[in-house]
């Protein structure tokens, strides 16, 4: 099932007898954890009825006895198992789920990696409940993930501004979700559509000196851009680190390595190749398989992964992150 079927389940009062929310990405799994406490319980409820024991200090003999409880003076309980990569003895929790009580609501939140799903238990878990793997949204992602976060919250957010804060924040979806409702709040009363100069303001991204607008450069061939936000960056080192920047670098190139074998080369046919959400966001790529050849971009990963390796250390024991940047860019233009 996906967040959005999980979500609209819970929403209806439609509650399983046990969910595993497991896999790579937190934010997903705490915000499914919460949405369950606060859909299945009022708050009057939760005293008596919201046990949240954690998977370092408990064991699945003490999960299943908290299951087998009745809820008191409620439809039902929810037991809340956080930490839950910390448990051992899964199989203990088989006899459980060949008869799952209906008034339980049985959570393992399950972080930092994901059980396999060959294994038996987990199959089990599935029979009766939900299966549920968070995976970490791709760079190219966080634009959308950002604009559907805000209307939620009635909120637009131009493209531009998007693309800052995705390369401002990364993937962490938990520190992004914090970084818009600061910015929600800092937003002037009565105005809902968040600009560059508001990121810049609020936030301390420079809407002209940053990685989204070096890539735009460097995929324009702009030399006089790219090499004056390569400055700004050098100028700037606390607040323009490299490594996000090769980032950003090594994800774009190396997805328009695979764009030159998408079967129709127009903004539709290279935004489903790359499975992107909508084929505006295929312009860039485009525009690079226009201005780069395929040799070209292969050689560019490579610079890419050697100036990563060098930044580290690796061969090399003079040159700041600056002017491994400026080397980066000279042989991306020329």
């Amino acid at each position: 099932m996906t967040y959005e079927d999980i979500a609209k389940n819970i929403k209806n009062g439609k509650f399983e007898p046990v969910y595993l929310l497991m896999g790579e990405e937190d934010y997903y799994i705490d915000r499914i954890a919460d949405y369950i406490a606060d859909n299945a319980l009022d708050e009057n409820e939760k005293e008596f009825n919201l046990t949240v024991v954690y998977g370092m200090d408990t064991d699945m003999a003490s999960i299943v006895n908290n299951a087998k409880r009745y809820p008191m003076m409620s439809e039902r309980q929810v037991v809340m198992v956080k930490e839950a990569q910390n448990l051992r003895s899964w199989d203990e929790l088989g006899f459980y789920l060949q008869k799952p009580l209906n008034s339980t609501v049985l959570v393992f939140c399950y972080k930092h990696g994901a059980m396999d799903k060959r294994k038996k238990i987990v199959a089990e878990i599935e029979k009766n409940g939900v299966v549920f793997e968070s995976k970490k949204l791709k760079e190219n992602m966080l634009p959308g993930f950002i604009s559907s976060y805000l209307k939620r919250r009635k909120m637009e957010i131009e493209d531009k501004a998007a693309e800052m804060m995705a390369d401002f924040v990364g993937n962490d979806l938990n520190r992004m979700a914090g970084e818009l409702e600061k910015l929600i709040i800092t937003m002037p009363k009565g105005k809902n559509r968040i600009t560059p100069d508001e990121i810049e303001r609020n936030i301390g991204i420079s809407k002209d000196y940053n990685n989204f607008e070096l890539k735009s450069a460097l995929i324009a061939k702009d030399t006089l851009k790219a090499n004056k936000i390569v400055k700004y960056f050098n100028d700037n080192p606390k607040n323009n680190p490299l490594q996000p920047t090769l980032a950003i670098l090594f994800n774009y190139f190396s997805n328009l390595m695979v764009a030159y074998y998408a079967p129709e080369r127009s903004e539709n046919g290279v935004a489903a190749y790359l499975g992107l959400k909508s084929p505006w966001l295929a312009k860039e790529y485009l525009e690079g398989m226009r201005r780069y050849s395929g040799v070209k971009v292969m050689n560019i990963i490579t610079q890419i992964r050697l100036c990563d390796a060098r930044s580290k250390g690796i061969g090399n024991v003079s040159l700041s992150a600056g002017e491994l940047l400026r080397e980066l860019v000279y042989f991306i233009l020329h």
